[in-house]
């Protein structure tokens, strides 16, 4: 079981660490149309991830609850919703292409307040992972091995091209390639320490699990609308980031059915 954890715990940060050696092979920094398409891809993971492996698990948690099932995951996400946007406003930090950052005034470089805009979208992806493989070592009925490691894997595959997003632009700023890789690095991180975290409390989780299932997809979610889309959406216009969010929904949600 504490193996299957750890692997679990370890994929994303894998993901990100792989696609942050990306700036030691690619030559040039990434064009606008391949950011695009690879935050359209990010995105569509995020979304299904938030379905099918979080807030379907919630309400199927809750049904004793019958008709009223429903309301651990309202709840649950309007809190992750209502949490990341306390830390959107409490975390100095600045998204790609944004000329302006945001959150309270800080002095901190550019390419710092870059590092902290990933490292904050990823909170609730090492949170999410952590609550899945929390049910999991408390035998909620609900969440199977299969499924948690469908959820790690999902979410390591959309870390590898945020990897290459962060380091490669860090690179063509400035920035030496082993000190992108490292900020790459470091901005996924948070990932395992946020669900080593959940998962070592999963004592205390497992009366709230439909409401903490919930709340990460709420922070999830939070962080596709409010970054991810418009990062994709931005400049000329372009189909190439709706065609990969729907490649990366469907492969999230075959891997969960097909995993769970």
């Amino acid at each position: 079981m504490w193996l299957d954890i750890l692997e679990g715990l370890a994929l994303p940060f894998i993901g990100t660490a792989a696609g942050s050696a990306c700036v030691f092979f690619m030559k040039k920094d990434l064009s606008r149309p391949v950011q695009r398409a690879l935050t359209g891809f990010a995105s569509g993971v995020m979304v299904a991830a938030s379905v099918w492996s979080l807030l379907i698990p919630a309400m199927e948690e809750a049904s004793s609850m019958g008709k009223l099932a429903f309301i651990p995951a309202v709840a649950g996400f309007w809190l992750g919703i209502l949490f990341l946007l306390a830390l959107d406003r409490a975390i100095p930090h600045l998204h790609m292409y944004a000329e302006r950052a945001e959150g309270p005034r800080s002095k901190a470089k550019k390419t710092t307040m870059m590092v902290l805009a990933v490292t904050l979208h990823n909170i609730p992806e090492g949170m999410a992972v952590g609550v899945v493989y929390a049910g999991l070592r408390s035998g909620s009925a609900e969440i199977t091995a299969g499924g948690a490691l469908a959820l790690a894997l999902g979410i390591a595959i959309q870390n590898f091209p945020e990897g290459a997003i962060i380091s490669m632009p860090l690179h063509a700023e400035g920035r030496s390639k082993p000190k992108a890789f490292l900020d790459g690095v470091l901005s996924g991180a948070v990932e395992p320490v946020a669900a080593a975290i959940t998962v070592l409390f999963s004592g205390l989780i497992v009366p709230a699990m439909p409401y903490l299932l919930s709340f990460a997809a709420g922070a999830m979610m939070y962080v596709v609308v409010e970054e991810l889309i418009p990062e994709m959406s931005s400049g000329e216009h372009s189909n190439i980031g709706v065609v990969m969010f729907a490649l990366g929904f469907t492969l999230m949600m075959a891997l969960d059915v097909a995993l769970g």
